[in-house]
C-alpha cells in the first residue's frame, strides 16, 4: 500500500494552517515547511500533528525538501487549501490499488471567490517523488490520472 507525505509551504499562516493540516487525514505524514513565520503558524501546525521544518530560504522549492519526506508519494497544497471529503475518499481508495505506470495525479480545484465557488482546472498535486518535475512549490503538470473530489481553495482564514 503506498504512503503519502503532504507538503505545505507556509509564511505567517497561523489563521489558516489548522484547517489545511486537519484535512490531510488520508496522508501518512504532514510536513509544514515554514519560511520564517513570526506568528503562531509553527505552533498551530505542530498542535494538529504536522512535522515542521523551519527554513530561511526565500524560495518555495519543494524539491529542496523531498529528502525530509518519509514517503514516496508527495501531495502538495497551499495553506489556504484543504482536502474535501470526496477527495479524502479518493485518496483512501487510491491507496488500496496498484499504481504501476502512474506517477502523477491531477486534482480538480474548487476556489472560493466573492461571487461564490468556482471550478478551476485540475492541477498536478500528487506525484511519485522519483518521477516529479517541480515548478516551485508544486509539481509540473504532465500526463496523469484525475481524481474525484476537489481541493478547496479558501479566500480568507
Amino acid at each position: 500500500m503506498p504512503t503519502i507525505t503532504a507538503i505545505v509551504h507556509t509564511y505567517n499562516d497561523g489563521l489558516r494552517i489548522a484547517r489545511a493540516v486537519e484535512s490531510l487525514r488520508a496522508c501518512d505524514e504532514v510536513l509544514v515547511i515554514d519560511h520564517g513565520s513570526t506568528d503562531a503558524t509553527c505552533a498551530v501546525a505542530r498542535q494538529f500533528g504536522a512535522r515542521v521544518i523551519m527554513t530561511t530560504a526565500a524560495q518555495c522549492d519543494t524539491q529542496s525538501f523531498l529528502s525530509e519526506a518519509r514517503n514516496d508519494w508527495i501531495l502538495c497544497l497551499q495553506p489556504t487549501e484543504s482536502v474535501s471529503e470526496g477527495l479524502e475518499a479518493s485518496l483512501l481508495e487510491w491507496k488500496l490499488t496498484d499504481h504501476s505506470g502512474t506517477s502523477q495525479i491531477h486534482i480538480p480545484i474548487l476556489e472560493e471567490t466573492e461571487q461564490g465557488w468556482t471550478s478551476k482546472p485540475a492541477e498536478t498535486r500528487l506525484v511519485h517523488r522519483s518521477a516529479a518535475t517541480w515548478d516551485g512549490w508544486k509539481p509540473w503538470m504532465g500526463a496523469g490520472q484525475e481524481f474525484e473530489g476537489q481541493m478547496l481553495r479558501m479566500r480568507n482564514p
